[in-house]
């Protein structure tokens, strides 16, 4: 890795409007941001794997079985948004690579550090996001 990713790797760097956006720096802090979290995911699922197969305990009580059962199935669902999760964490790091990560789909304008702090995942800029929620839920109605 290069200088610059020293420099990002310091825990008090914290992307701000008063630089270029998408600069060198940036892209490596939300490189890094999207491999954690990737890899935090990763980690949970591998602990949910292994805690799934290590209990396979047969209750008596019915009650106490139905209990274990909606527990395993509410971390299975639980695991499969964080696998959809993932191939949105892989498409953000593709963005990155490619040099469009930052930048709204549908208009081509920053999306913005705040929102990008708050979901490094997002695709839309804010108005772009509200304009797509609002489209949802007049079908929705339908």
């Amino acid at each position: 890795m290069g200088s610059s990713s020293v420099q990002v790797l310091d825990a008090e760097y914290t992307p701000t409007d008063g630089e270029p956006f998408m600069n060198e720096r940036q892209l490596e802090y939300f490189k890094n941001k999207l491999l954690t979290w990737k890899e935090d995911i990763l980690r949970e699922s591998r602990e949910t794997v292994s805690h799934l197969q290590t209990e396979t305990e047969n209750h008596p009580d019915i009650a106490d079985r139905a209990s274990s059962e909606t527990d395993r199935s509410l971390e299975l669902r639980t695991r499969d948004r964080q696998r959809k999760l993932i191939s949105k964490i892989d498409e953000a790091l593709r963005r990155i690579e490619d040099g469009v990560y930052g930048y709204c789909e549908e208009t081509g304008e920053p999306i913005g550090l705040a929102r990008l702090q708050a979901r490094p995942i997002a695709t839309l800029g804010l108005e772009a996001q509200e304009r797509h929620e609002r489209r949802e839920r007049v079908h929705r109605d339908d």
